[in-house]
């Protein structure tokens, strides 16, 4: 397997705060990856600064490039999706005016509006409705298929099963296996440890800003002090 996304000692900082302390990862094709760990411990960071949302300094690599320094909107022309933990739909316009503006311009693309209509029947049945009004479910769907919409190779999503029915949690985790069969990696950031265990090749486990376990599902769940220590409420 070939390396999507190349972290290496990566430092960033909200102002003069220093957040990230020297953060390696490695995403590969054709793997979902978990990133996992307490509130605060830095996850969301590390993927907006892979973004070019923070300051930061070290090495992002995608696709071999070096994307450090990089503007948002030019990170995502390479193929590097994002979706974000408050999902930033635009209320003010419908479902498939939402998932037009996600559309990749200029090439065909392996996703269409029917590829996310069938994933989400619920979003076709609604494909007219103001995307302000959904559920919170329903929002995180059109969230995840406008993302998918610009033809991403890698998508970084960042807690999308947060609120959501148990029914609703399935579904998502369905939904990135789904992506996975269709040739798009996956770094997920997730509170839910059971889904992330289950559907994850590999998984990080990050404390105080730096990655404190690296390895398998199998090995995170047998090693309970590294459970307790970095993960237990």
């Amino acid at each position: 397997m070939s390396a999507l996304l190349e972290i290496e000692n990566l430092h960033a900082f909200y102002g003069k705060s220093h957040v990230l302390h020297g953060v390696d990862l490695v995403v590969h094709e054709g793997e979902i990856v978990s990133l996992l760990g307490r509130n605060g411990a830095g996850r969301s960071t590390t993927v907006k600064a892979v973004m070019g949302q923070l300051a930061a300094t070290g090495a992002i690599r995608y696709k071999g490039e070096d994307i450090l320094g990089l503007k948002t909107f030019e990170i995502a022309q390479r193929g590097l999706g994002y979706v974000p933990e408050g999902r930033d739909v635009f209320p003010a316009l419908s479902v498939a005016q939402n998932l037009m503006l996600g559309q990749k311009k200029g090439k065909p693309t392996r996703w269409t509006a029917a590829d996310m209509y069938r994933l989400f029947p619920q979003l076709q049945a609604r494909s007219q409705v103001l995307a302000g009004v959904l559920s919170g479910g329903e929002q995180q769907m059109l969230a995840l298929c406008r993302t998918l919409m610009g033809d991403p190779d890698l998508i970084m999503i960042d807690e999308p099963t947060e609120g959501l029915a148990p029914q609703m949690v399935e579904l998502v985790a369905g939904f990135l296996q789904e992506l996975v069969r269709r040739g798009v990696s996956v770094l997920l950031i997730e509170q839910k440890l059971a889904i992330a265990l289950d559907i994850s090749r590999r998984v990080y486990l990050m404390g105080h800003g730096k990655i404190v376990f690296e390895g398998t599902p199998q090995a995170l769940r047998s090693d309970a002090a590294v459970r307790q220590e970095w993960l237990a409420v």
